[in-house]
């Protein structure tokens, strides 16, 4: 499925893996030849195009991010030489079973009162490296724990409903780059946060953080790699409860999700250490 354009039942067996085992070509072949299965039920759902994948993502890679990054840091050098850097800032975001696909809820954490949609250009990335494909990403991400501390950066990053990906893998052979990417936020049915930008706009060739990326890594089963954000909402902004998060992609489609508060609060306890009280803190979207 590309856009609004058809969409088909593929075979049962027909798995992410096996098409990006075969390359950027086997994707392009199964969506764009392939014969399908038939019409998609109408009970049916579409679910988050990923199965043993790991997701990956780069950080600071729109010159956006890293100039609201220094603005708000605490460790503002540390986001500033990366953006320059001949090795891009690449982490690891999410396993495949713990992504959110279309109408899923993505998670904001409950020990944190500053929380932000990260909307992405993802990169379906085959086994051997090439760029078999795109989709859209939302990495969900805490600015007040990642304020505290770049150290911090796994629980800013990595928690339940923390990234979605869709709606569909779109065949590297049928669309190219640059994608205007839209991020739309409404709260009780109002659009509160409407921004937009262009991938056009990243500073590393895509190939590149690719090749970063499997430099001592093998992916047997391909990957997803996000590629960072490009808009950051203002900082007095942050996801609430219910909120829905509708990111635009032109021929990559459209992913829409709403949000609910996950985890536990924050403990207040003797242990805790001073100043880390959960109130929000300095940082900015990757």
């Amino acid at each position: 499925m590309v856009g609004s354009g058809p969409a088909e039942l593929l075979a049962a067996n027909l798995t992410v893996a096996a098409i990006l085992q075969g390359g950027a070509g086997r994707l392009a072949e199964v969506v764009l030849d392939g014969p399908g299965e038939g019409p998609i039920p109408a009970a049916a759902r579409l679910l988050a195009p990923i199965d043993d994948q790991e997701v990956w993502a780069a950080g600071v890679t729109y010159e956006r991010s890293r100039d609201a990054r220094m603005e708000e840091s605490t460790e503002a050098s540390v986001y500033d030489h990366v953006y320059d850097a001949v090795r891009p800032e690449l982490f690891f975001k999410a396993p495949g079973w713990r992504v959110r696909g279309p109408a899923e809820r993505v998670g904001i954490r409950r020990d944190s009162d500053w929380n932000v949609p990260e909307p992405e250009l993802a990169l379906v990335v085959a086994a051997d490296l090439t760029i078999a494909g795109y989709t859209l990403g939302n990495d969900v991400s805490s600015r007040t724990i990642e304020g505290e501390n770049p150290l911090y950066l796994p629980q800013a990053k990595v928690y339940d409903g923390s990234c979605a990906l869709g709606p569909a893998l779109v065949p590297a052979a049928s669309t190219a780059p640059p994608f205007a990417l839209r991020l739309a936020v409404l709260r009780e049915g109002v659009v509160i946060v409407d921004e937009s930008t262009t991938t056009a706009r990243i500073r590393r060739p895509l190939e590149e953080l690719v090749a970063f990326l499997g430099r001592a890594l093998e992916l047997p089963s391909g990957a997803i790699l996000l590629t960072g954000t490009g808009i950051v909402p203002d900082a007095s902004f942050t996801l609430l409860d219910g909120d829905l998060v509708r990111i635009e992609g032109g021929d990559l489609g459209v992913l829409e999700n709403a949000v609910t508060l996950v985890g536990g609060p924050w403990p207040v306890s003797p242990a805790a250490s001073p100043g880390t009280t959960g109130a929000a803190q300095s940082s900015a979207s990757r």
